[in-house]
């Protein structure tokens, strides 16, 4: 008899987590097609949005993939000094908050910027890093380095057997090895950009917004925020939904093969090594680390420039990173530990429901009940978590896979199960992945610009809303100097976590 009701109640807080992500992402979708009014079309300024959304992301995409297949085979067949750190500093422009990059992009791009001030010495016309061609180059900025690292393990996963063959054969290894290879990796690269790029707030915020550079959320945004439009924003939000959908749909299908086989795991000695290689790595290192240098150099003296107002704001910052980390890394272990089709489709959902149409729903269920705007934190807190949901559970799933088929049979053995299993075996080898995992959820919710900007007030506001407010008033001093704020805070909370998931960790 004592065995069922074990056994529901295990069940429960997978349950539960499942039904409160379910509820932000189904839930609010549900509760803006509901406001939507029917009968009501498309306007042409709506279409003209989706057009540019689906365009600009295709633009994005396409960019950065084609960028990223050289510099990856320079990676791929070259060996240097450095290069593990080249490979680990690709990563930072995920954590790297938006609205720092933004600032440091027209550092360099900006009609003051280093790029203009040389053209201005050779007599040429100054050029506008503002609408679709800047939309797109920050969100190259941002992805190039992604496309990369997808790219790369395409190629490491190639035998270096494959490659000494060919050698022996004299055999073209770009015709008979990297093509086959790119042809399963690179529809899975452009399909994973395609989608960062049509979620993308705060760069149209930011380098967008005129007629012809409005994203969907940007329109959702000015719908609620300025026309108080709440039917327009509800069904604009649903149209976002069904993008989404659509691109996660078709990148979580199509998924690469292997179609190389195993080999010895020895390290590839590449004789087809180019010169441009090394013109690739330096290229993309500068294009990386300029704008970043650029907002440390002009954003260090700005410290001085802000306002008291900030450091209010930084600490609000602070507050709902920590609540969205300790909420994210619930809902993903007890997912992860549930695992299954719960946590595959679990971890799909947040994509395809971008944050601000969750905003937008929510933004819809309390109205009638409170005043969103006295809200703004609270729900920029849970929003933030679930969007940093299907990272933390890519993090923690496979390693839970792993503690339970090396430990799980000896704990049964042993008679640990329930919350003895999670404290004793679980728990302690998950210090690393779970470390990652907090890391990257506070940094993301750190420097988010998206449903906060939904929501806020004049008098609530996070550090990237106050530095966005801040660079719409022209106060670039000001600006530069909350930006290196943001990205200290940032980067520490990410080198805070993770170190502290490292920390004595010897399983």
């Amino acid at each position: 008899m004592a065995h069922g009701p074990v056994a529901v109640m295990r069940q429960l807080p997978a349950w539960g987590a499942a039904a409160l992500v379910a509820a932000l992402t189904l839930g609010t979708l549900l509760a803006v097609a509901l406001r939507a009014e029917v009968g009501r079309g498309l306007s042409p300024g709506d279409w003209a949005a989706i057009r540019f959304t689906v365009l600009q992301a295709v633009a994005s995409a396409v960019l950065s993939v084609a960028l990223a297949v050289p510099v990856a085979r320079a990676l791929a067949r070259r060996s240097f000094r450095g290069r593990g750190l080249l490979v680990m500093a690709l990563g930072a422009p995920f954590i790297l908050p938006v609205i720092v990059a933004v600032l440091g992009l027209l550092a360099v791009f900006g009609r003051g910027g280093l790029v203009n001030a040389g053209l201005a010495q050779i007599g040429v016309a100054p050029v506008s890093i503002y609408g679709a061609g800047g939309v797109v180059l920050a969100h190259v900025f941002f992805n190039l380095p992604l496309a990369v690292r997808l790219l790369l393990q395409g190629w490491l996963a190639i035998p270096a057997e494959r490659f000494r063959l060919a050698a022996q054969l004299n055999a073209p290894v770009w015709r008979l090895l990297e093509v086959p290879m790119l042809a399963r990796t690179v529809p899975g690269a452009l399909l994973v950009v395609f989608l960062i790029c049509l979620t993308s707030f705060a760069v149209a915020l930011t380098l967008g917004g005129g007629p012809r550079a409005t994203t969907v959320e940007l329109a959702i945004w000015q719908a609620v925020r300025f026309d108080f439009d709440l039917g327009r924003a509800a069904l604009l939000a649903c149209v976002q939904f069904a993008l989404c959908a659509v691109a996660a749909l078709v990148a979580w299908r199509v998924t690469p093969v292997d179609g190389f086989g195993s080999g010895l795991d020895r390290v590839v000695a590449r004789w087809d090594q180019r010169p441009a290689d090394w013109l690739w790595l330096a290229g993309v290192a500068l294009f990386l680390s300029l704008p970043l240098g650029m907002v440390l150099w002009r954003g260090v003296p700005g410290l001085l420039a802000m306002p008291g107002d900030i450091w209010v704001a930084a600490g609000w910052s602070l507050g709902v990173a920590t609540g969205s980390t300790v909420l994210c890394l619930t809902l993903a272990l007890t997912l992860a530990l549930r695992g299954g089709w719960m946590a595959s489709v679990l971890g799909v959902l947040p994509l395809a429901a971008s944050a601000l149409v969750m905003g937008t729903g929510l933004f819809v269920m309390l109205r009638p009940f409170a005043n969103p705007t006295a809200l703004a934190l609270p729900v920029a807190l849970v929003v933030n978590a679930v969007t940093a949901l299907p990272f933390a559970l890519r993090v923690l799933t496979p390693a839970v896979a792993d503690i339970r088929a090396s430990y799980g049979q000896m704990a049964a053995l042993l008679g640990l199960r329930g919350a003895a299993l999670l404290r004793v075996v679980i728990l302690p080898r998950l210090r690393r992945p779970l470390g990652f995992a907090a890391g990257l959820t506070a940094a993301l919710s750190i420097g988010d610009l998206g449903v906060i900007a939904l929501f806020a007030s004049d008098t609530v506001e996070t550090l990237p809303l106050a530095m966005s407010r801040l660079m719409g008033a022209y106060r670039m001093d000001a600006a530069a100097g909350a930006g290196v704020l943001l990205l200290a805070l940032a980067m520490g909370a990410f080198w805070i976590c993770d170190r502290g998931g490292r920390m004595d960790a010897d399983v």
